[in-house]
């Protein structure tokens, strides 16, 4: 089956209209794509461990550091609604 007709059906799927242009068009891409990845898989991997990604990863977080916190009394008294020292919020779920 050519690949401009599995372009078609799948646009057609996704409701997008396109020219017989853009058909001839997007299957030369996707043939390019399709010929690389035939070459990817064609690449000898035998004894390449699988990798998460190609580059060694550090973490760039900060270590944690307690830090003083806005007083809770203080920002409570600002909120529209407060109980028992939480914000009060309207229901947006239908629980009982």
């Amino acid at each position: 089956m050519p690949v401009h007709v599995d372009i078609a059906k799948v646009a057609r799927l996704a409701r997008i209209a396109l020219t017989d242009e853009q058909l001839a068009e997007y299957g030369v891409q996707l043939d390019q794509i399709l010929d690389f990845a035939q070459r990817v898989q064609a690449l000898p991997t035998d004894g390449v461990p699988p990798t998460a990604h190609p580059m060694p990863m550090t973490n760039a977080f900060r270590p944690d550091e307690v830090e003083p916190s806005l007083d809770r009394g203080e920002v409570l008294a600002q909120a529209p609604d407060a109980v028992d020292g939480y914000f009060r919020v309207p229901r947006i779920l239908d629980e009982a």
